[in-house]
């Protein structure tokens, strides 16, 4: 095994995150002709660690609530239906144009009609996360921590945001806890911020553990050149992408996992579905295969949190991708952006492609 856990631990993942809601119109419908929704509590680091909360491991989320919010309420309701612990500042509204928590409104798409996802963010509450709101000590130090998850997409939330995620992620150092970094590159978090942003995600990708991304997040996050897509299917392309993570790897060396989803569309519900894994100097290739989409949305963090669940299980790496791969692929069944599995079964069922019925 080429990652070291720590052994002394109150808490198996811990994951920073601005918490939000999404809302989806329901039979995969059009939000502008829609006139009934679903609402879920959501954030893309949540997703990765709900594999190893519903399966059992204690998980800890750090983020900012609204006070007195009916909608921070049924967040918190969310986050212990799916066994986390939480915690956080309690931040004061002010006035109606004050602080909220974000809105994710989202088409699912259906067949040849793409998805389409609007991200309402004024007033998000969880750009105030800061480092002065928790005892970072308490919880490396005192409590333990085996893996800490950091996205991209809290580090480039704010500058406050940007200051917490480089603060954890050296206090993770300090006390020997794993660090996973999810690059997660999105243009309009970084424009006019290139500087600062590329100098916060260097450094954190500097002391990762595990980095993960894809060729895109490399490309623009830390300056390493990616594949030029050929257009003949990601089944060709394999080769140019593990010559990016070599360069990743050459880059920053400390890492000794990384890891890169594969996906080709075929139609919004079929996709081939793929990734890659190097661990320590062994490649881990799962070559695309198809797969029936309900909902693709968390399907990459899927994907990350079964990795990481099978690094906290201390299963040979070759599982931890195809544990990876099936958790991804089980996301997109479930119309939460996170998968809730019943059991390790069930995933390794997917991963075996066994969909009979279990009586």
């Amino acid at each position: 095994m080429s990652v070291q856990l720590k052994k002394e631990f109150k808490y198996a993942m811990l994951v920073p995150t601005s918490m939000g809601v999404r809302i989806t119109p329901v039979n995969g419908q059009p939000v502008y002709s829609s006139t009934l929704f679903e609402m879920h509590a959501t954030s893309a680091e949540t997703n990765v660690a709900s594999i190893s909360s519903y399966l059992g491991l204690p998980v800890k989320v750090l983020t900012t609530f609204v006070k007195d919010s009916p909608i921070a309420a049924f967040i918190k309701s969310n986050l212990r239906s799916r066994n986390m612990d939480f915690e956080g500042p309690e931040v004061a509204q002010e006035n109606p144009w004050g602080f909220r928590h974000q809105f994710n409104i989202a088409d699912s798409g259906f067949g040849v009609r793409g998805p389409r996802v609007q991200n309402d963010r004024a007033g998000e509450v969880g750009r105030t996360l800061n480092v002065k709101d928790f005892d970072l000590e308490r919880i490396f130090g005192n409590e333990g921590v085996q893996i800490v998850h950091i996205s991209g997409l809290i580090g480039a939330l704010s500058p406050d945001t940007g200051q917490f995620c480089l603060e954890l992620a050296r206090f993770a150092k300090k006390h020997g806890t794993l660090i996973s970094f999810d690059l997660n590159y999105r243009a309009s978090f970084w424009k006019g911020r290139e500087t600062e942003l590329h100098n916060i995600f260097t450094e954190i990708a500097s002391i990762a553990d595990i980095l993960i991304g894809n060729e895109e997040d490399f490309q623009l996050c830390l300056g390493i050149e990616g594949p030029e897509a050929g257009g003949k299917g990601i089944s060709s392309e394999i080769d140019l992408f593990k010559e990016m993570i070599s360069r990743v790897k050459k880059a920053f060396p400390h890492a000794s996992v990384f890891a890169n989803t594969l996906r080709q569309v075929i139609s919004v519900n079929e996709h081939l579905w793929g990734a890659i894994m190097l661990e320590g100097n062994n490649w881990h290739v799962i070559e695309p295969r198809k797969i029936n989409v309900l909902d693709r949305i968390g399907g990459g963090d899927g994907f990350v949190g079964g990795l990481l669940y099978g690094i906290l299980k201390g299963w040979e790496p070759e599982k931890w991708a195809q544990f990876g791969w099936a958790t991804g692929a089980l996301a997109t069944t479930f119309l939460t952006d996170y998968v809730q599995p019943a059991d390790e079964e069930m995933v390794w069922s997917v991963w075996k492609g066994n969909a009979r019925v279990r009586r």
